[in-house]
């Protein structure tokens, strides 16, 4: 039970990373390319949010893990 419990926690986690890093860039790429008076390209934007989500992932996971001592 304890284990299902676990993994939906961690199912959540990258579910809030992926939406978060989604909104996030959209809205900031949608401005900046609004201030610059280009047109907004959705494909791009989600690209970059892709590769946002992954780094925001593995950071949280593996490389600023903090040690329970």
């Amino acid at each position: 039970m304890r284990k299902n419990i676990l993994k939906e926690v961690k199912r959540m986690k990258y579910f809030a990373t992926i939406f978060w890093a989604v909104l996030i860039i959209t809205v900031v790429s949608y401005v900046l390319t609004s201030m610059a008076g280009q047109a907004f390209n959705i494909g791009s934007t989600l690209s970059v949010a892709a590769i946002f989500a992954v780094a925001a992932i593995v950071l949280g996971e593996g490389i600023l893990k903090e040690e329970n001592s």
